[in-house]
C-alpha cells in the first residue's frame, strides 16, 4: 500500500479504524475516512491520526460522493453492523448496504479504483451446510429480525459483480467472519463486548440459549491482514476471512472469564430469533490464493482486548491532528 492513495468508507468504525491505520503503517499516501458516525466513533482514529496523511469527514454515503484526485482503492466498511444496530436501524442498514454500496462503486469507477466490498458470513444465515465454503448459497429468513442485516449483504455482493461485468470494475469481495478486538463498542450487542463488559462491570455472564450453538472468533489485526491481502491480490470472487477454530459461546464465555481473572456465574438467556446455530469459515480459498491464516491465539486476543477495555476509550482528538479532506457531496 505505499504511496497508494485509499478511501475507506466506515473508517471510523471498529473495523474501519484498525483499517486506516494498516493502510498508513505500510506508507499509504493518503488514507480518506468517510463515515456518518451513526455506530462509528471519531474518537477510534485518535492513535491513528499521527501515524501518517490521514483525512477524515463525517458524511453519509448515502448521499453522493465526489473526491478530488486519483484514488487507487476504495474499502466498503460502511453498515451497522450489530443485531441491535440492525434492529434500530433497519432502514439506514439497508439503505447503506444499497445506495451506500452503490455510490461508493460510482466512485471506484470513476477513478479506476479497486472496490473491496466487506460482506459478512451473515449472508449464510442459519447455515445449513457446515463449515461454510464460499460456495454455499446460504439460509436465510427474508423477513426475519436479522433480514436487514443479511438481505444488505447479500445485495452488496450482486451488485459489485454487476458492476464487475457490466463495467469492468475490479472487485474484490471479503466474508468477515465473527471479529473482536480492541475499538468495539461495549455496547454493540454482539458476545465479545457483551462478555467484557460484564466482566469489568463485575457482573454475571449472559449466555443465550443452552450454550451450545458455535461460532469461530477472528482477532482483528488478523482480519485487516486478509483484507489488504484481498485488495493487493487479483481475486474476485467471494473470500470467507475468519477464524476456524470453531467453539462454543459457553466454551468463549468461560475464555473470557478467565482472562479477565475470575468472575461472576454464567447466566442462561433466551436464543434470539433466527440466532445462528453454528458458524466456523472454509479458509481454504484464502489460505491457497492469499496465503492468509490467523495467527493471533484467542488467549493473547482476548488479553489485548481486555487490556485496551480497561485503560478506557482514549482522549478525543484534537481539531488539528485531523483535517478536514477534498471531499464533499456531490449535487
Amino acid at each position: 500500500m505505499k504511496g497508494r492513495r485509499v478511501v475507506v468508507l466506515g473508517g471510523s468504525g471498529f473495523l474501519g479504524a484498525h483499517l486506516c491505520e494498516r493502510l498508513l503503517r505500510e506508507g499509504a499516501a493518503e488514507v480518506i475516512s468517510l463515515d456518518n458516525l451513526l455506530t462509528g466513533n471519531a474518537r477510534n482514529l485518535t492513535d491513528v491520526a499521527p501515524l501518517g496523511n490521514l483525512r477524515a469527514v463525517r458524511h453519509d454515503i448515502t448521499e453522493p460522493l465526489r473526491v478530488d484526485g486519483p484514488v487507487d482503492f476504495v474499502f466498503n466498511l460502511a453498515s451497522p453492523a450489530s443485531p441491535i444496530d440492525s434492529a434500530l436501524l433497519p432502514i439506514e442498514t439497508m439503505r447503506v448496504g444499497s445506495i451506500g454500496t452503490e455510490n461508493g462503486l460510482r466512485l471506484a469507477r470513476e477513478k479506476g479504483a479497486v472496490f473491496l466490498q466487506t460482506s459478512t458470513s451473515e449472508v449464510h444465515g442459519d447455515p445449513l451446510v457446515h463449515p461454510q465454503s464460499e460456495d454455499y448459497w446460504g439460509h436465510v429468513n427474508p423477513v426475519g429480525p436479522r433480514s436487514m442485516h443479511d438481505e444488505a449483504r447479500r445485495y452488496g455482493e450482486a451488485l459489485c459483480t454487476a458492476y464487475a461485468r457490466m463495467h469492468g470494475l475490479r472487485i474484490r469481495i471479503a466474508r468477515v467472519f465473527n471479529t473482536y478486538g480492541p475499538k468495539m463498542r461495549l455496547e454493540d450487542g454482539r458476545v465479545l463486548p457483551a462478555l467484557v463488559g460484564q466482566a469489568l462491570r463485575g457482573e454475571d455472564f449472559s449466555v443465550f440459549g443452552d450454550g451450545t450453538q458455535t461460532r469461530s472468533f477472528c482477532y482483528v489485526r488478523d482480519l485487516i491482514d486478509g483484507l489488504v491481502r484481498l485488495a493487493l491480490s487479483d481475486v474476485t470472487e467471494p473470500v470467507n476471512l475468519g477464524n476456524p477454530r470453531e467453539m462454543t459461546t459457553l466454551e468463549f464465555a468461560e475464555a473470557v472469564r478467565k482472562v479477565h481473572g475470575g468472575g461472576g456465574r454464567i447466566v442462561f438467556k433466551p436464543l434470539p430469533q433466527d440466532d445462528p446455530r453454528q458458524r466456523r469459515p472454509d479458509i481454504t480459498r484464502a489460505m491457497e490464493l492469499l496465503g492468509w491464516a490467523p495467527t493471533v491465539s484467542l488467549e493473547d486476543g482476548l488479553e489485548e482486548t481486555l487490556a485496551w477495555f480497561r485503560k478506557g476509550m482514549p482522549r478525543r482528538v484534537p481539531q488539528a491532528s485531523v483535517r478536514q479532506p477534498s471531499v464533499s457531496a456531490a449535487c
